[in-house]
């Protein structure tokens, strides 16, 4: 029987999509993409895709979906900002 907490069972594609944990070690591939470069580059790198969302949203079959991962991406930009 199906109920409210049966979406739970979909994949999340905003936070943690998948396609982009496909490695038998589980780094996910923004970790590796952050190890391969210095705190101003993965900053910049953040701020780019960030401009990517927001540039495209509206050219989306979901527009809300590519709004979301660009507020993924905001939030994760923050927590490097504070760090």
């Amino acid at each position: 029987m199906s109920g409210p907490d049966d979406k739970d069972d979909k994949p999340d594609m905003v936070n943690s999509p998948p396609h982009y944990n496909v490695r038998p070690n589980g780094i996910e591939c923004i970790d590796a993409i952050e190890a391969s470069m210095s705190k101003q580059e993965f900053r910049a790198y953040l701020k780019g895709t960030i401009i990517k969302y927001v540039w495209r949203y509206d050219h989306k079959h979901n527009p809300l979906t590519d709004l979301d991962k660009a507020l993924w991406f905001i939030n994760k930009l923050r927590d490097k900002v504070e760090d």
